[in-house]
């Protein structure tokens, strides 16, 4: 990482072509399932 190179002056040394990309966001995408661990007990204790 060089902080004084930009992405293209690197893409190009490195002889590559970008087709395409993508950005993500921290935490993009990803759910936390909900759980309710004393009604789950008490299904399974019937």
């Amino acid at each position: 990482m060089d902080p004084d190179k930009k992405v293209k002056d690197v893409v190009a040394e490195a002889g590559c072509t970008v087709t395409s990309f993508a950005r993500f966001n921290l935490g993009e995408g990803i759910e936390k399932k909900q759980e309710d661990f004393a009604a789950e007990v008490a299904k399974q204790m019937g």
